[in-house]
């Protein structure tokens, strides 16, 4: 198989295939090769069939893992209040003890317990092996037109009837709103915001704004990857404070966790009749190039014999610790349930 490429963040984005980016751009971007995931596919499942099983005694999170976190999310309340940050996002993992099970099977369960989300499973041997399901996409850049959206606030589902938002979330999902739409002002025209709606994602709910616009003429992919990677949603604003932050106070490494990844200019041909026995109006027919990425948020880090998850929130004046962890453990059954 032909040896994957590498990407930074801030190099050439004119390849095609499938990107797993890191949230530190200071890591090393992976590219691969479209015509390579299949057999790439059947070496990761082969590769990792014998060398890890589920272990049905899944363990909580230590009371030294929640004090740990605790302690941050207060630090993080202190920064803002004190007028340094306005909002940050901050995360922990837990370890998992694992056993003899498929990938793959495990990719199987994720698709069919997440209809709504980005699920997906990516190996490669600098990376190694990750599963997610993600509910957020990054953008999404066909031609010329750019959706993107902003996600945030978090509740778990107790009755679909009365749903309530507190302002924290309110205030949590304008942030991240006001702050993409101001990041892309200078590389679109024709900015468009929809009205914000409650979504479901498993068993969570989520605050959602779509917001589409169309590229100026001279508009790079790299560009919006710069403006809108890392969003507020997933680290904070101002953005390189946050960043500085959390890179000092989370005491590890995220690595690939709330980075992106998905589609980079793969081909979509358009005709401008479906019906495919028109010969002259397929004739007409156009490419577009579709660049897909999702945020890689409710995911899991396969290593040696253990699953390590990644699960944070974003942090305002208004948070509380306590509360701030139980949503962690919540979002944390999106993976751990099948892990079951």
């Amino acid at each position: 198989m032909q040896k994957d490429k590498e990407l930074h963040t801030t190099g050439n984005y004119s390849e095609s295939g499938f990107v797993f980016a890191p949230f530190d751009s200071a890591e090393k971007s992976i590219l691969l090769q479209e015509k390579d995931c299949t057999q790439h596919i059947l070496e990761v499942d082969s590769e990792f069939k014998f060398n890890f099983v589920i272990n049905s005694n899944l363990e909580a999170p230590l009371d030294a893992d929640k004090k740990s976190y605790l302690d941050l999310l207060k630090k993080g309340v202190t920064q803002i209040k004190d007028g340094k940050l306005d909002k940050v996002v901050l995360s922990r993992k837990e370890e998992h003890e694992v056993g003899y099970l498929s990938p793959l099977d495990l990719f199987k369960q994720l698709y069919s317990r997440y209809k709504n989300a980005m699920v997906y499973c990516w190996y490669h041997p600098m990376v190694g092996l990750w599963l997610g399901a993600t509910p957020e996409l990054l953008f999404k850049i066909e031609g010329r037109q750019l959706t993107t959206i902003s996600l945030a606030g978090t509740q778990t589902i107790n009755n679909l009837s009365q749903i309530n938002w507190a302002n924290k979330e309110l205030d949590e999902q304008k942030i991240v709103t006001d702050y993409i739409t101001n990041q892309i002002q200078d590389y679109t025209s024709n900015i468009n915001i929809s009205k914000t709606e409650t979504v479901r994602a498993g068993d969570l709910l989520h605050l959602k704004t779509r917001i589409t616009s169309n590229l100026n003429k001279d508009t790079r992919l790299k560009d919006i990857i710069r403006a809108l990677h890392p969003t507020p949603a997933v680290c904070g604003f101002p953005k390189e404070a946050s960043k500085a932050f959390i890179i000092q106070n989370e005491n590890y490494k995220r690595a690939y966790y709330t980075g992106f990844l998905g589609e980079l200019n793969l081909k979509q041909i358009q005709n401008r009749n479906s019906n495919r026995r028109n010969v002259e109006n397929n004739a007409y027919s156009s490419i577009k190039n579709i660049s897909n990425f999702y945020v890689n948020l409710r995911c899991m880090q396969i290593k040696q014999d253990k699953a390590l998850i990644y699960v944070g929130g974003g942090i305002t004046k208004d948070s509380d610790p306590e509360k701030e962890w139980d949503e962690t453990v919540n979002k944390t059954k999106t993976i751990v349930n099948v892990l079951k």
